[in-house]
């Protein structure tokens, strides 16, 4: 249902508040400080406001139950028709009158803790105790209760009327407080120039993020209960909105549909504002419900599955924390340690397909979180997200992140992606782009996806909101829906097969080619190397080492002052000396181990001797060289002409046929290390919607320049004008 309160009122309120900030706590707090105050304190006045008609029942009933001996909690929550109540003896109203300041102190004290449970909870994340004992000392606490109860600020639900009955201020429903939490937090967030990633979703973008999550599939929607869940629910107003206009089209499609609403936020502040959201809403206080804690690391919905799910993650924000306790466990690489199936599972080739990206930025897993909850029924489930960019194509082939998007590409569950107008959001100006997921997709979405470039569809605002200098107006709303809806291409709308998005990493190989120059000369640089190291006496001169050509490494030395070895070693060489290149490698290692044997040395072998950096300069690359091969006849590749190919998926004849197109010409030689070829998926926008400007014509370039060079002569006569006089 929409509101009735206009913006002018919103904006009275507003300001009543804000003046209440400047008034009382101008001196005493830093002005990103006044939510600490003015938040808890607006819900307070909220709770209370709606209690204190009820105020002498409850006390009536908490009475009786005491003479009873009934338990008063269990008592209160079944005879009072409200989900919270306060049992102390004071109204908010009552305590201003207190000019003590100790004693206002401990009445307020007292009737905080008369409060429910569910609202002590609230307060408790809101860490008001010690903004209550900051106030005391700085002798505000008064002002402030006095701000709040004035006659000209009216946070009920309910209007008030003069002695005639009519409205002299209007009462807050529901969604009035909830939009004036909104721009509460909005106005807060702006103080304390809050990162990039935790921004507040401006109430345009929510509601076309709810009208593409329900809109597609209101036809199907029958009378029932359905499930709205947020992962990163913030103060919950996409959650509500979707409800709204759930419950909205139900009704325009003569259905009765009942809604369960589930958030989770790791954030205290915004938790407590969205469970006092709940609570002030009232319902089913089981069924709705906010958990607290990480989506990521603290799933408290596990094994749940949901009929919507739409989210506004944070991107761009570590998820470091969220890692150490994810990943407990033995290897040091804590990501190698996740087991959580709803980022590692078994997949196609792989039986442990890990999809876990950065920990730079952890947006992605908010998405997999989500499509874990995906029902398996007739209708499925939907999911609608923002994201930044970095979502559509950070991490290579292989990576968490590109394994992400492969899983949900290749699974057919992304619908579409809308890219946003810069600047829509309050806090940051990059681009973002609505993620739109389904597993029950029609007929002619299936192996699809949509891409809509909504970034100019937008209304400018007259006066900037933070970064927000544009808005989707209802008509722009529209305009992007209906892009989405009918699915056709135009300017603003690309389709595409779902391989268009993928691609193959593919290792590229080349030959190891190597020559042996067993020459006098090299051989007569190994000894003379190995006396000013004075290898041959069984003990190696560790700093003479240090200014050596031969290896400084455990492995060299550990070869090295063993005496007999090289000796061996230098005798075979000699014997294998020539003036010619040894063009085979194979060969002559061969040959070299042969020979080795006569000296009765285990553990000796050419390879051995490589490893000390003796033969370095008698090793070279020779492309007349034969190829090398290893002892199980397999090619050996040269790390050094190693390569990498990213394939698409939609090229035709794919990876031999590339090979054969773009590198055989080139490398007749060259082969594929078929064991390292990887999947990888990214979404590129620009790609797609990038449009070549038009350059000038010849005829107009040129007249510039002759302008300009007429321009410049004069410039220069001046000049030489001067010098001469």
């Amino acid at each position: 249902m929409e509101s009735t309160y206009n913006a002018l009122e919103y904006n009275k309120l507003i300001s009543f508040i804000w003046a209440v900030a400047d008034d009382c706590l101008r001196d005493v707090y830093v002005r990103g400080k006044y939510r600490d105050v003015i938040l808890p304190m607006t819900v307070i006045r909220r709770f209370d406001s709606i209690i204190e008609k009820e105020k002498g029942n409850i006390l009536k009933v908490k009475e009786m139950a005491e003479k009873q001996g009934w338990d008063i909690t269990k008592t209160l929550d079944t005879a009072i028709g409200l989900p919270f109540y306060n049992i102390s003896k004071f109204c908010l109203k009552d305590l201003k009158n207190e000019t003590n300041r100790q004693n206002l102190k401990k009445n307020f004290e007292e009737y905080l803790n008369g409060f429910s449970n569910n609202v002590k909870e609230i307060l408790q994340k809101f860490d008001f105790n010690n903004q209550l004992t900051k106030m005391t000392e700085a002798g505000i606490l008064g002002s402030v209760i006095e701000k709040f109860t004035a006659s000209e600020f009216n946070l009920s639900p309910y209007d008030e009327k003069n002695s005639e009955g009519e409205i002299i201020k209007k009462g807050l429903d529901n969604h009035a407080m909830g939009t004036l939490f909104e721009e509460l937090i909005r106005k807060f967030n702006e103080e304390n120039n809050e990162e990039a990633g935790e921004h507040f979703t401006p109430r345009d973008v929510i509601e076309l993020m709810a009208d593409i999550t329900i809109f597609p599939i209101v036809d199907k929607i029958k009378d029932g209960t359905y499930s709205i869940y947020d992962g990163a629910c913030g103060t919950l107003g996409m959650g509500t909105v979707a409800e709204e206009r759930l419950k909205l089209f139900a009704k325009e499609n003569n259905k009765e549909v009942s809604i369960h609403l589930i958030g989770q936020e790791v954030n205290p502040e915004t938790y407590a504002i969205s469970k006092a959201d709940l609570l002030i809403k009232g319902g089913d206080v089981d069924a709705n419900n906010v958990y607290y804690g990480s989506t990521i690391s603290e799933d408290k919905t596990a094994g749940e599955h949901f009929d919507f799910m739409l989210s506004n993650p944070p991107y761009g924000k570590s998820w470091k924390t969220d890692l150490a306790i994810l990943g407990s466990g033995s290897d040091k690489d804590l990501k190698k340690n996740i087991i959580d199936k709803r980022f590692v599972r078994s997949y196609k080739e792989q039986d442990d397909f890990r999809m876990i990206p950065d920990v730079s930025d952890g947006q992605i897993l908010f998405l997999l979180n989500n499509i874990s909850k995906m029902k398996e029924t007739e209708l499925g489930s939907r999911i609608v997200e923002v994201h930044n960019g970095s979502a559509l194509f950070t991490g290579d082939a292989g990576n968490g992140a590109s394994n992400a998007r492969r899983f949900m590409i290749e699974e057919d569950l992304i619908e579409a992606i809308i890219q946003l107008p810069e600047n829509i959001f309050y806090n940051t100006g990059i681009a973002t782009y609505i993620w739109v997921l389904s597993n029950r997709k029609e007929e002619r979405r299936k192996g699809k996806i949509q891409l809509i470039n909504a970034s100019n569809i937008k209304t400018s605002l007259r006066k900037n909101m933070g970064r927000k200098n544009c808005e989707l107006s209802r008509e722009d709303r529209k305009t992007i829906l209906d892009l989405y809806l009918n699915f056709e291409e135009n300017d603003y709308s690309k389709i595409f097969s779902n391989d268009e998005f993928g691609y193959y990493k593919v290792t590229v190989e080349r030959p190891l080619k190597q020559a042996v120059i067993c020459n006098n000369e090299n051989i007569y640089e190994i000894e003379k190397e190995l006396n000013k190291i004075e290898a041959l006496t069984g003990k190696v001169n560790k700093k003479e080492l240090e200014k050596s050509f031969i290896k400084n490494t455990t492995r060299a030395i550990k070869e090295l002052e063993k005496k007999e070895n090289i000796i061996a070693y230098i005798n075979v060489l000699k014997e294998m000396e020539k003036d010619d290149k040894y063009l085979d490698f194979t060969l002559f290692q061969k040959t070299f181990n042969k020979n080795l044997k006569k000296y009765n040395l285990k553990g000796t072998s050419l390879n051995k001797l490589i490893s000390t950096g003796l033969l370095d300069n008698m090793i070279v690359k020779d492309e007349n060289a034969a190829i090398q091969i290893d002892s199980k006849g397999n090619i050996i590749p040269d790390p050094e002409l190693r390569d990498t190919e990213i394939i698409p998926m939609t090229f035709d004849g794919g990876i031999d046929e590339f090979i054969k197109q773009e590198v055989l010409p080139y490398y007749e030689d060259a082969f594929i290390d078929e064991s390292k070829t990887q999947i990888g998926y990214e979404i590129n926008f620009t790609k797609y919607f990038y449009k070549v400007k038009e350059l000038e014509s010849v005829e107009n370039i040129v007249a510039c320049i002759k302008e300009l060079e007429k321009q410049s002569e004069g410039m220069l006569a001046n000049i030489l004008e001067g010098l001469y006089e």
